[in-house]
């Protein structure tokens, strides 16, 4: 019963132990279902369920009849045209990040679009070709199929080294592509919560520095071999740095000027993007004048600048990967289809929640998994989504994929018919432009301030992450950055807070002793709480800080007992003492035998529980102990364990929490356990947990459910007239009084709590 009174409530109900609350509420035993019974029914089929996973699988004809032509078609097209335009200079960017032709890059930006149409779920990514993944099967490449180490430059060898390279780069794209999809078809979605944000942040951040280095040798217009080792971007600057004096004034004037443009009118874009009916293009503008300048000015004959060249049209025919490739690049393919997806997902789920929509993170796995076949069936790389030009998708009007089918149509027209324009286009200019697309990643360095200040874990994981992502390199040092974060969580989660917690305010509200002044805490009880799951590796620090909380170790105490039984036994039958009256008098000089004799190399029986049913009086373990014989104080009768924070109980903890509970029944102090979560008590009723002294009716729903059975008892067992009101069965209403325990209030309704 509830009674509001202003802005306080009364409740009246009874004082309830878990079992005394499902027997009066008739608790239903649910049937839960089993990992068989999952599969049955993930294998079981019907025609309902059949349309239901076509549906799933072909996210394209749920939305698709339902596409607002007139509404809609005009957003797509123009926001279409705008993402085409940046896919295309953005495809050919990101080539020089792979190492391979940068008419390879229009492959990436084509055949995934379409792919993603059919099968993706997100209406507002641009899928194609990411900085960050192209610099990881960069890294492949260049492993795999480094360059001529005998410096043979002419044509035919660089076209040999260009094929090698390209196959190295569509194979462990297929690889990649084969595990997103086997991740997906086995609903492996959730990986994706095991990459922290603050663990993207900083691998994304140091991504950022791989590219802004591995760019250095085209602004330059320098040689520099691939380093794919723990602590290569140390010797791609060495080698950098040690060739400076052979730089290409004309590419690396270029490359400056190109980036300053593109970081001013960017700025611009942010900074007015409330005024602006769209970004401004700069990287199509700054190409196109580009690739005049170059053309008509003749740099590649003046100045011996590196330009694109020109660029294959059409397109090849599907290649099967290389076997021997495969075998060489399943750890990066693993780790490249892992990041493309979180990237890709993270992106998704932010636009998904700005506009109201559902994603699937396993059809999403799918839809690139396919892309990634399919485009590296066809000499692409690996593909995921970039920021920037998912950002000018959504922000130019794109509505849905149709956007991403007219941007493929724009990369379409390039590989077929005006590819050659971009044939005088400096090297150094696309570098510029891929390190224009940075400035997003790079500006992540602010957030080690701010999550020093929110969560100093996080920011040791970004901390972490960046540093093992920039010299162990991305492949290791992501492997490394996950290892290190699941660390943090069984660190946090092996070093649980502990607190002894009081009443507060006289009401039912429990909290930590030592953060407040107006507490009560009941005499001769502790009120222990855990803010964690107890698990296998952090049961013994929970047994210590309970041992703490208490201030005795309980098995120390109960062996101090049975070694003073053992003496008292041994000197009554001397006759050194004799019962009276007044308890145990000595009527001899006591004699002091060391810990050894006593314990007679039996030191299991020590740890039984005591037994005086031998003896003529029973020993008050309060009161003076005949001389010679010494057993510390205990001065609490009750200990409530609070479980409302402990998620989960395993078997290891089970055993010896089992072990020290019982330790602490064997002292005659009574144990409960309140708040615990649902479904505890049958398990621990399943692995025999309960017997003679642990019983289930030791669980309570709440801690001052607990706290009042403790104080009735007690104030029963102190009060002849209130034990023979229990006996009668008469009732009463108790509240807590902070000095004296319990007050009796006679009425007419059941034994019950009032706060």
């Amino acid at each position: 019963m509830v009674e509001p009174v202003g802005n306080h409530y009364v409740i009246a109900r009874p004082v309830y132990s878990e079992n005394a609350f499902n027997e009066e509420h008739e608790k239903l035993h649910r049937y839960h279902k089993t990992f068989w019974d999952h599969l049955k029914l993930y294998f079981s089929c019907s025609p309902q369920r059949a349309k239901k996973i076509a549906l799933r699988l072909f996210p394209v004809v749920s939305w698709l009849p339902a596409y607002r032509f007139r509404e809609w078609i005009l957003n797509d097209i123009i926001s279409g045209i705008n993402t085409g335009l940046v896919a295309v200079l953005q495809g050919l960017a990101f080539a020089l990040l792979v190492n391979v032709p940068p008419s390879y890059g229009l492959y990436a930006a084509f055949f995934p679009v379409l792919v993603y149409f059919i099968f993706g779920t997100s209406r507002h990514i641009s899928v194609g070709p990411f900085p960050v993944l192209s610099l990881m099967v960069g890294g492949v490449v260049t492993r795999l199929a480094p360059d001529d180490s005998a410096g043979n430059g002419n044509s035919t060898n660089t076209s040999a080294i260009n094929d090698e390279r390209v196959m190295v780069a569509a194979s462990v794209t297929f690889l990649s592509g084969v595990i997103q999809l086997l991740l997906g078809i086995f609903q492996f979605g959730f990986i994706v919560i095991y990459l922290s944000q603050s663990l993207i942040s900083g691998f994304t951040t140091a991504a950022a520095i791989h590219v802004l280095v591995s760019q250095l040798k085209f602004m330059f217009q320098l040689s520099v071999p691939g380093f794919n080792v723990p602590f290569g971007i140390i010797y791609t600057l060495e080698s950098v740095f040690s060739q400076i004096t052979k730089a290409n004034v004309a590419d690396l004037v270029t490359s400056l000027i190109v980036l300053l443009i593109v970081f001013v009118v960017k700025e611009m874009n942010d900074r007015y993007k409330e005024k602006l009916p769209a970004p401004i293009p700069i990287e199509l503008l700054v190409t196109i004048l580009a690739a005049l300048i170059s053309y008509f000015v003749n740099l590649e004959e003046k100045f011996d600048v590196a330009v694109v060249g020109k660029l294959e049209e059409g397109f090849h025919a599907p290649v099967a990967p290389d076997a021997g490739i495969l075998q060489n690049c399943i750890g990066d393919g693993i780790s490249i289809a892992i990041v493309g997806f979180a990237v890709a997902f993270s992106v998704a789920k932010v636009y998904s929640i700005k506009h109201d929509y559902p994603i699937d993170g396993n059809q999403e796995l799918i839809a690139f998994g396919l892309g990634n076949i399919v485009g590296g069936s066809f000499k692409g790389f690996a593909s995921s989504t970039a920021l920037s030009r998912s950002g000018v998708q959504e922000s130019t009007g794109g509505k849905t994929q149709i956007a991403g089918i007219i941007s493929s149509v724009i990369v379409l027209v390039v590989i077929l018919a005006i590819g050659f324009l971009l044939a005088p286009l400096q090297k150094s200019v696309l570098a510029s432009l891929a390190l224009g697309n940075l400035k997003g990643m790079l500006m992540q360095f602010k957030e080690i301030g701010i999550l020093w200040r929110k969560d100093k874990y996080d920011c040791v994981i970004w901390v972490v992450t960046f540093l093992s992502a920039i010299f162990l390199g991305l492949d290791i040092g992501l492997a490394a950055a996950v290892a290190f974060q699941l660390l943090t969580v069984v660190i946090r989660s092996q070093i649980p807070s502990c607190t002894v917690l009081a009443n507060v305010g006289r009401s039912n509200i429990y909290r930590n002793r030592k953060d407040y002044t107006d507490i009560y805490e009941p005499e001769g009880v502790k009120i222990f709480r855990c803010s964690s799951p107890i698990f296998f590796a952090n049961i013994e620090f929970f047994r210590e800080k309970l041992i703490t909380a208490v201030g005795f170790n309980p098995l120390r105490v109960l062996r101090k007992r049975n070694k003073a039984l053992r003496k008292i036994r041994k000197m009554l039958k001397k006759g050194e003492l004799q019962v009276t009256p007044k308890g145990l008098v000595c009527m001899a000089n006591p004699t002091y035998e060391s810990e050894e004799e006593l314990d007679n190399n039996k030191i299991e029986e020590l740890d039984q529980p005591t037994t005086m049913t031998d003896l003529p009086i029973r020993i008050n373990w309060s009161t003076d102990l005949p001389p010679g014989i010494s057993v510390p104080q205990v001065n609490i009768h009750s200990i409530i364990l609070d479980f409302s924070s402990v998620s989960f109980l395993d078997f290891s903890a089970m055993t010896v929490l089992r072990k020290t509970l019982k330790e602490f029944v064997r002292l005659d102090i009574d144990i409960y356990i309140a708040g615990a979560y649902e479904g505890l008590l049958d398990k621990l009723e399943r692995s025999a947990f309960f017997d003679e002294e642990i019983k289930p009716s030791v669980f309570f729903l709440t801690i001052h459910d607990a706290v009042l059975h403790i104080l009735l008892k007690k104030d029963i067992a102190n009060s002849p007239k209130l034990k023979l009101a229990e006996e009668k069965g008469r009732s009463s209403d108790y509240v807590i009084i902070p000095r004296n325990g319990l007050r009796n209030r006679e009425c007419t309704i059941p034994t019950e709590t009032k706060f």
